[in-house]
């Protein structure tokens, strides 16, 4: 019987949403749940929250202060060495899984599933390649453990209703001298909504004109309370880090909204948003490739279009 140990991914306090879809994909290779691994410095608000979600057996929370900062080097040999007797070790394929569960695969001596999108068997998965433009199957031999990163824009987050025990652990292994943390940085305007989870995401493209310019795509959004995205265009261009960028070398997202203003939809852009729910456009160009995929189309002048949409909310 297959035995699941998911790694929760947090930050200031509150559990990402990234790990209740996790809860939802492992739901589908073992039916009677699974645990949560909780790493931190003071986790015990993430480790509380994660034992709500239903399909939630069991919580380990592994305080520490050198898990301060979820370094991978150091978080992995932790993490391979609670998951002993698990069949089954998953995290998100968000920039913290996609970090951390290498080294987790390599220390269990077994290959990496990327972008776990569809369970097939407790064996058997899908998973996209060139972009999206193809889905292959694969299958991990029963000699080895799966390891896997879940696409979490493919599966919807667990919800709340359960009742897990959390339980301190304390994994015996050995943790690495040569990585420390220095300082984290943020950029793109302030504290939003996390990118790949957000119900909500307003994003621009090189439409935008300029870094300046995307301050009026920041208030829109904290009106609404939407995360910020960009194309790869308006990042090449200097107008937003690269941390916002939504695409195939982006963020691969599944919002319920996605509201593009300025962004032509170029292919790898399209593939990064293929699973949103309501797809907004707004561009001056009629012709633009977006106008193909989205569910509403406005043909318009962004700089005229968000301050009519600030006085309708007003």
């Amino acid at each position: 019987m297959p035995k699941v140990l998911i790694v929760a991914e947090h930050s200031g306090g509150r559990l990402n949403q990234s790990t209740a879809r996790c809860v939802s994909c492992a739901l589908q290779i073992e039916g009677n749940g699974a645990d949560v691994v909780v790493l931190g410095q003071d986790c015990a608000a993430p480790a509380a929250e994660a034992a709500t979600l239903r399909g939630v057996a069991r919580v380990l929370s592994v305080q520490r202060p050198e898990n301060a900062a979820p370094l991978a080097a150091v978080l992995a040999p932790q993490i391979a060495a609670l998951a002993a007797g698990y069949s089954h070790v998953l995290g998100p394929s968000t920039t913290f899984g996609k970090d951390l569960m290498p080294r987790v695969a390599a220390l269990l001596g077994a290959g990496q599933v990327s972008d776990l999108m569809s369970v097939e068997g407790p064996r058997r998965f899908k998973r996209p390649v060139y972009a999206g433009n193809a889905i292959v199957t694969v299958e991990v031999p029963d000699s080895l453990p799966v390891v896997a990163t879940v696409r979490t824009a493919s599966f919807k987050p667990a919800g709340a209703g359960g009742a897990a025990a959390v339980e301190a652990a304390t994994p015996g292994a050995e943790l690495p001298g040569h990585t420390r943390f220095v300082e984290q940085r943020g950029g793109g305007g302030g504290a939003r909504p996390d990118l790949q989870t957000a119900r909500l995401v307003v994003s621009g493209g090189r439409g935008v004109g300029s870094e300046a310019n995307f301050a009026l795509l920041y208030q829109f959004a904290a009106r609404i309370g939407a995360a910020v995205g960009a194309s790869r265009a308006a990042v090449d261009a200097g107008y937003v880090p690269n941390d916002m960028q939504v695409g195939q070398t982006g963020k691969i997202i599944a919002p319920e909204l996605y509201m593009a203003f300025g962004i032509s939809g170029a292919i790898q852009h399209l593939t990064g948003i293929k699973d949103a729910g309501l797809i907004v456009a707004i561009n001056k160009d009629p012709e633009a490739p977006i106008f193909q995929v989205a569910d509403v189309g406005l043909v318009g002048d962004l700089f005229t279009v968000i301050p009519a949409l600030e006085r309708a909310l007003a």
